[in-house]
C-alpha cells in the first residue's frame, strides 16, 4: 500500500522539517497500532506490481483506464518539492535553467536499487519505469507563458489531456498554484536527506532570481544533453560521472555536486538552510538511500528482507 504525506505551505525550511517529522511520526505510530511498518523509498525491494490492486478513486481509475499496463506496473513512488513563484514568466525561466541540474540531483535522491526480488542494477529504477509514461521526462525550453499555455491548450483542445496535471515532467510549472514543481526525485528515506534536498531547491531558485534581478542569464542546455546525464544520474547514482557542459568532459558527479553546492553557497547562508544542507555532505562521502541497501543487501548475502527491515529502522530516524 502507498500513504502520501504533503505539508502545507511552509515559509522556511525549518517549517518543513518540522511538519515532516510530524507527518512521518504520526504514521509510523499508526502503522505500528495496525501490525504493518511504513518504509520510505521509491521501489519495494521485492512487492510485486502485479499482485498489488488500485484504490478505487476517479483519479487513480481514470489514469488506469488511460495508461493500462503502465499504470498497474507503476509501483514506484517519488518526491515532490513546490516553490512558490508568482512571476510566471521568471518560473518558466527557472525551469529552463534548472533542467541542467535535475539530475545532480536526482543522484542525490537515489533509493530504488531494486525492482519486484531484483537487483536492477540501477540506483534510481524508479526514474526510468515513469519515463514510460508519456509527457514524462525533461522538458523542452519553453520562452513565454503564451508558448506554454499553447502547449496546454492544444494537448488540452485535442483530447489529448483534461488540464495541465497530466503534464508529468520533472519539473514543471503547477497547473493550479503558483509553484514551480520538481518531480525528479527519489523518496528519501532519511528525513534530514529529503529535506535537505528540498532547501537545495529552494536556495537554486532564489540564485536565479537574483540573477533575474541583474538581468543575467544562465546557459540553457538541450534537453538530448541533460537527458544523458540523467540517465547515469540514474543507473550510477553519486558513483559515476557526468557531463561538464560548459567543459565539454566528464566530470565526477560528486564535484559536479559540489560545484552546485558553491554556485549557491550565498543563498543557502541567505535563507538559515545551512544547517539543513549539511546531510548533503554526508551523502556524498557516506552514499545515498540506494547505497546503504546495496550494502545490506550484499552483508546479508542477498537477503531482501534485511533490507526491508534496515528501510523500516531509517525511515524512523530524526523522529
Amino acid at each position: 500500500s502507498m500513504v502520501e504525506l504533503g505539508t502545507p505551505v511552509c515559509a522556511t525550511i525549518g517549517e518543513a522539517y518540522e511538519e515532516l517529522a510530524r507527518q512521518r511520526s504520526f504514521i509510523c505510530r499508526l502503522a505500528e497500532e495496525k501490525g504493518v511498518a511504513i518504509v520510505a523509498a521509491s521501489t519495494h525491494p521485492f512487492s510485486r506490481w502485479a499482485d498489488q490492486p488500485v484504490t478505487p478513486y476517479p483519479r487513480y481509475l481514470g489514469v488506469l483506464e488511460e495508461m493500462q499496463v503502465l499504470a498497474r506496473r507503476l509501483l514506484i513512488f517519488g518526491m515532490h518539492v513546490h516553490i512558490g513563484i508568482e512571476d510566471r514568466a521568471f518560473a518558466l525561466d527557472a525551469m529552463n535553467v534548472v533542467r541542467y541540474m535535475l539530475p545532480h540531483i536526482l543522484a542525490l535522491s537515489t533509493s530504488s536499487p531494486f525492482w519486484v526480488g531484483r537487483r536492477t542494477g540501477l540506483k534510481s529504477y524508479r526514474s526510468n519505469i515513469f519515463e514510460d509514461f508519456p509527457r514524462s521526462g525533461i522538458s523542452d525550453i519553453y520562452r513565454t507563458p503564451a508558448e506554454f499555455d499553447a502547449l496546454v491548450n492544444t494537448l488540452v483542445n485535442t483530447g489529448s489531456i483534461p488540464d495541465g496535471s497530466k503534464i508529468w515532467w520533472d519539473v514543471r510549472p503547477h497547473h493550479q498554484y503558483p509553484t514551480l514543481e520538481f518531480r525528479v526525485c527519489d523518496i528519501c528515506t532519511r528525513m534530514d536527506e529529503a529535506v535537505a534536498i528540498a532547501a537545495l531547491f529552494q536556495a537554486i531558485v532564489l540564485w536565479l532570481w537574483k540573477l533575474r534581478q541583474r538581468n543575467i542569464t544562465f546557459r540553457v542546455y538541450r534537453r538530448e544533453l541533460i537527458e544523458e546525464n540523467r540517465w547515469r544520474a540514474a543507473r550510477y547514482g553519486l558513483d559515476g560521472k557526468m557531463i561538464d557542459f560548459g567543459k565539454g568532459a566528464e566530470v565526477s558527479t560528486r564535484q559536479l555536486i559540489r560545484e552546485l553546492l558553491e554556485l549557491v553557497s550565498e543563498e543557502i547562508d541567505e535563507l538559515g538552510s545551512r544547517a539543513y544542507i549539511a546531510p548533503i555532505e554526508s551523502m556524498l562521502l557516506h552514499g545515498t538511500s540506494a547505497d546503504r541497501q546495496l550494502r545490506v543487501f550484499d552483508a546479508h548475502e542477498g537477503d531482501l528482507r534485511a533490507v526491508v527491515d534496515h528501510l523500516i529502522a531509517e525511515t524512523k530516524e530524526g523522529l
